[in-house]
């Protein structure tokens, strides 16, 4: 990882100001590459064996975007030929449709809250007993607020689970960017929403692929190192454990996984 300092730049993604299809189309197109890409298989052996340790198949996916890392997991787990957990996704800004259509394709994996959830004054009923998930999502929290993600977790849930496809270095986006591309040229023709004016951000204008190739490089700069994970949590539970490690996926692509639960 190269030495460079964190920057909490903007992203469009979750910019309030930005147009709503805009934002949409770059969570959508994001989902379709982690699918196109394979890029999370490589977090299922450490995502198994946190359930296993905290004794659940239960899962609250936190900031789920448009559910694609929930997707991914359940058919990677299947295509390995284990039970995957249930998924319940949330998001403060909830894509019903998009997970509804979710919950049809896997009725026994994955469900979801309609109303928003904020991940970080997460309701004591969905958080108890469930594992905690946060992929590609953490970094767009500010130190105070990922410090409360994670501590919340560790006081209320049975584990958490943080995962993100970049690290700190600017050189793993080109990986993100050979599946990345495509799925968002593509995203007009799969997506039912706004289809005409994400068709025109994404084919007669550079608006789309512009603001996908700054969120991306701005997603490097914005990941937490093993150090500053491990920081944010130093005032957790005395009887949690943190683990830390690095996976790689096709086309040189490397990401990051941070677990935590009761020894």
């Amino acid at each position: 990882m190269w030495k460079l300092k964190r920057q909490q730049l903007f992203e469009f993604n979750d910019a309030a100001w930005a147009p709503g299809p805009l934002k949409a189309l770059i969570v959508e197109s994001l989902s379709r590459t982690l699918r196109w890409g394979q890029v999370l298989r490589g977090i299922v052996p450490p995502f198994l064996e946190l359930l296993h340790r905290a004794g659940t198949t239960e899962v609250l996916d936190l900031a789920a975007g448009a559910g694609g890392p929930a997707q991914v997991l359940v058919e990677e787990l299947e295509g390995l030929g284990h039970t995957p957990p249930r998924f319940l996704l949330t998001d403060l800004q909830p894509r019903v449709q998009a997970w509804a259509a979710l919950a049809a394709l896997h009725p026994e994996a994955i469900s979801f809250v309609p109303e928003a959830v904020d991940a970080t004054r997460t309701p004591p009923a969905l958080a108890a007993g469930r594992v905690h998930l946060v992929i590609n999502a953490l970094h767009h929290f500010p130190p105070p607020l990922a410090r409360q993600v994670l501590l919340e977790a560790a006081h209320t849930s049975k584990g958490v689970f943080v995962a993100e496809g970049l690290l700190r270095d600017p050189r793993t986006l080109l990986s993100i960017a050979v599946p990345g591309i495509p799925a968002l040229l593509a995203n007009p023709l799969f997506e039912k929403d706004d289809r005409l004016i994400k068709a025109a951000l994404t084919w007669l204008t550079p608006a789309a692929l512009a603001a996908s190739i700054w969120d991306g490089a701005v997603s490097t700069l914005r990941q937490y190192s093993e150090g500053e994970l491990r920081e944010l949590v130093r005032d957790g539970p005395p009887d949690w454990h943190w683990e830390y490690g690095v996976f790689e996926f096709p086309f040189g692509g490397r990401g990051s996984w941070f677990r935590g639960a009761k020894r």
